[in-house]
């Protein structure tokens, strides 16, 4: 009987990224042989575990974020896959979500909401938050529009007091020309914009509008009002890391360079679900396809509630969304959709019929179309087994 390769996963589990990335290489080991994994209690940027120096297994799949586990881990000689964004060990596989793609995501969803103020909230030490911003300031300087950037006082600085750092905050987001739509680098720096907007008593979504990264339902939905996030495909990020380490140790040869994972979409909420236009016509259109997109309404059915022809709806409405009315419709149907294949066990039959798609044939074809996968295989990817 052949025994088991012996697999050590340098990765905590405090947040939905990192249980995306266990799930992930859960799924791997489902589908090939079963490995003997040790997932040891292990806090993010902690020092490296006394264990690893003499630990003997097959194989090793970490979040390298310090140059002290970097050492270690090369040290040992064993077949290593990363899957953070430091880059501490050069020469390596690593694994990391497409920080450039999760942007592109948040810069259209914001301008798609009429803002032409546009914002970023990073975290300067990590380089997942740096490419994200870097690529939302050239996304929104290609689109005409200016770049407002809060660069937050790295945590590991001397003297660094959340007091001061909070109080920088305030004072950006109160010069910050308003309506204005902001991406935070992540989730946690986006529920701290939240909380700062409703101590000031700034409207959200109306005057601020807030979109994180990571999409963890606790936090998002504990946000007031609940945060609208992009969908990292953890799950996938973790299944690619498991397959590069089985053939590491199968000995092939594996490209270090990066493999970049594009995420799933956008989990819309009430933090981002706005139209910002001093257009009434255009925004009642907007807000009358937001409440009844899934009720099987047609372009007839809204120009049923504005005063404007359908050639002057059309123009006005892509003019400020940068879409048609027809497409607004189809994308919030599109949005339920993926919200009731994460979340729910329904049949595709009824998702349709709730989603407001005569067919499912149809659904699933537009489903494919904008997203480029069929929705089954889009429920296995996002939920667990």
């Amino acid at each position: 009987m052949q025994t088991r390769k012996e697999i050590a996963l340098l990765i905590e589990t405090s947040n939905a990224y990192a249980r995306g990335l266990v799930e992930g290489i859960i799924a791997y080991m489902r589908e090939h042989e079963p490995w003997s994994i040790y997932l040891p209690e292990q806090g993010r940027g902690a020092a490296p575990p006394t264990w690893l120096k003499n630990w003997k297994g097959d194989g090793l799949i970490a979040r390298i974020e310090t140059k002290e586990i970097g050492s270690i881990i090369q040290k040992t000689h064993l077949p290593v896959v990363d899957v953070s964004a430091g880059q501490f060990v050069k020469n390596i596989p690593w694994v990391e979500t497409d920080d450039a793609a999760i942007a592109d995501l948040a810069v259209n969803h914001l301008i798609e909401r009429g803002f032409r103020h546009l914002a970023f909230c990073d975290e300067p030490e990590f380089n997942w938050s740096v490419w994200r911003r870097d690529r939302f300031q050239l996304r929104v300087t290609e689109a005409g529009i200016e770049c407002h950037l809060f660069s937050a006082k790295p945590r590991s600085a001397p003297g660094f007091s959340w007091n001061r750092e909070k109080k920088r905050l305030v004072r950006w987001i109160e010069q910050l020309p308003k309506p204005v739509g902001i991406m935070a680098c992540y989730d946690i720096k986006a529920q701290q914009i939240l909380d700062i907007c409703r101590e000031l008593e700034i409207s959200v979504p109306q005057q601020v509008a807030v979109i994180g990264v990571d999409n963890d339902h606790l936090l998002c939905n504990l946000c007031s009002p609940p945060l609208s996030s992009v969908i990292p495909d953890t799950r996938r990020t973790g299944y690619e890391a498991a397959q590069l380490l089985d053939r590491l140790m199968n000995g092939e040869q594996v490209d270090s360079s990066g493999f970049l994972v594009e995420p799933l979409g956008i989990a819309t909420r009430q933090s981002s679900d706005v139209l910002a236009t001093d257009d009434q016509e255009i925004a009642q259109a907007m807000q009358f396809i937001r409440e009844h997109a899934c009720d099987g309404i047609n372009v007839g059915d809204v120009l049923g509630v504005v005063p404007l022809s359908r050639r002057v709806l059309e123009y006005r409405f892509k003019n400020i969304t940068g879409r048609t009315p027809h497409d607004a419709i189809v994308q919030h149907r599109l949005d339920r959709v993926r919200q009731l294949l994460q979340d729910t066990d329904l049949t595709m039959a009824e998702i349709a019929d709730k989603a407001g798609f005569e067919h499912v044939e149809y659904m699933s074809a537009a489903f494919r179309k904008k997203l480029g996968i069929a929705p089954s295989n889009y429920r296995k990817k996002v939920q667990p087994k």
